[in-house]
């Protein structure tokens, strides 16, 4: 029989290959294009920040623990084309190509960082999307004499691209283009590393997708701790002749020594060109409920697949680590034997700005819910996080949508300074077991001073809700 084929080392493609040969004896090969596997892309940011002390503690599986587990890991193979009648792939390494057959293949290729109009050959314009994106902006951050090559840790580093940035003169004043999640971590990230941070967003708020109850708390906090906030503000062009010298906006310049972009990511889907594959939003790979694409055998998880949303039942396209993890494992279960659908997603995420924790799961743009054939009603609330006698008690806001017709749980978003990110699990759990909004007010939620007031600010919003329905 030939082999399950996975085309991508992370999330996605490690953890469908590593449960796949624990279920079984099939024969597992994994390609993957660069050196780096299963890392954590969301610890980057704490990386650059100093918070992480060597970028090889981002790692979360070695090539030996790959190849412990009976998984044949071959880095710096590049799959180059698909034959899905043939049931073949095409390799590229060490530039030499050959071909490879496949039972099922899976196309894990993950999503890279978009540059927009941007320019990101000049020195000071970066991108993070990798450990070697983290790896260069920690170096061109240090002053010269300063930088410490030991923070990089023993993995397969770009050290060319490092050298390079180390050797430059560190920079004073960053533009950050992109008010998302890496715009406002990286923000927190460069301000630790004493740059003086300007943020630009071309919208009206920071974190969009998190409603403008978030957005709003995010910038005041953000402008609290140095960060220059920009919205409403569009930046038109980089300029510089080597190195990044200033931002273009309206036909004026100001100067900047640094740039990071956050303007998007894109699937990477271009092994499947050609093959007629059906395609979804934003051009992922379309994939029904066991991860299966139009094409024959053919597999597609992670940042480079859609997924059916767990509130509209439509088909989306959320790139979150979890989404991707569990994809992997459920395709793997599936190769192996046993049929395991991937799951609905929600788009549960949380976020860290400074001291303030935002969080977010479902519909929560009421316009978007309207789309979505529902008839929202939504309501923002602020409470207390523990008893307003005992120390710690800070203000958490949650904005809370749901179904007037039916009164089922949409969306909402929650932010604050005192465990309100993990609070958005309970929002999240209400989604995916369809409750309404007067089953949610009925949850028996802990209740003790350190940790919670009586009603938590989840049942607050509840309760508001309720009333609303109600009348």
């Amino acid at each position: 029989m030939d082999p399950f084929v996975v085309v991508g080392g992370d999330a996605a493609g490690l953890s469908a290959a590593s449960k796949c040969r624990r279920e079984s004896d099939r024969e597992v090969i994994v390609f993957e294009k660069g050196q780096w596997i299963s890392y954590a892309h969301c610890g980057t940011p704490y990386f650059v920040e100093g918070s992480v002390d060597r970028l090889t503690d981002l790692l979360s599986l070695s090539p030996a623990e790959a190849e412990a587990r009976g998984i044949d890991l071959r880095r710096g193979h590049e799959v180059v084309s698909v034959d899905a009648e043939d049931r073949t792939v095409t390799v590229r390494a060490d530039g030499e190509r050959f071909e490879q057959p496949y039972a099922e293949l899976l196309v894990a290729t993950g999503a890279s960082a978009a540059a927009g109009p941007f320019d990101r050959s000049l020195d000071g314009v970066f991108s993070l999307h990798g450990l070697d994106d983290a790896a260069a902006i920690d170096a061109y951050l240090a002053a010269p004499d300063d930088y410490d090559p030991a923070r990089l840790g023993d993995g397969p580093v770009d050290r060319d691209r490092v050298d390079h940035n180390a050797a430059l003169e560190p920079p004073e004043r960053a533009a950050i283009v992109g008010g998302g999640y890496v715009g406002v971590e990286m923000a927190e990230a460069l301000s630790a590393r004493g740059v003086d941070v300007h943020l630009y967003q071309r919208s009206a708020h920071l974190l969009t997708p998190f409603g403008a109850a978030v957005g709003e708390r995010v910038e005041s906090t953000l402008r609290d701790h140095g960060v220059t906030v920009h919205t409403d503000t569009e930046v038109d062009a980089l300029v510089g002749d080597e190195r990044v010298a200033a931002l273009r906006i309206d036909g004026d310049e100001r100067p900047v020594d640094v740039a990071i972009l956050g303007v998007g990511i894109r699937p990477n889907t271009a092994l499947l060109d050609g093959t007629g594959v059906d395609r979804g939003p934003s051009g992922a790979i379309k994939t029904d409920d066991y991860g299966r694409t139009s094409l024959p055998a053919v597999y597609a998880a992670g940042d480079v697949a859609t997924a059916r949303h767990a509130v509209t039942g439509a088909e989306t396209w959320v790139p979150l680590g979890l989404t991707a993890n569990r994809a992997g494992r459920a395709i793997g279960s599936t190769v192996a034997g046993d049929p395991t659908p991937v799951g609905d997603v929600a788009g549960t995420a949380v976020v860290k700005a400074f001291d303030l924790e935002c969080g977010r799961v479902g519909l929560v743009d009421e316009s978007a819910a309207t789309d979505a054939g529902f008839d929202p009603v939504s309501e923002t609330i602020t409470a207390g996080s523990r008893s307003g006698y005992y120390p710690g008690n800070e203000e958490t806001t949650v904005t809370l949508v749901a179904d007037r017709t039916t009164g089922r749980v949409l969306g909402g978003s929650i932010v604050g300074r005192d465990r309100a990110a993990v609070r958005i699990d309970t929002l999240a759990t209400a989604i995916e077991a369809d409750l309404t909004v007067a089953e949610l007010e009925r949850l028996d939620l802990a209740y003790a001073p350190p940790f919670s007031p009586v009603w938590d600010p989840v049942l607050v919003a509840a309760k508001v809700v309720n009333g609303q329905l109600s009348e």
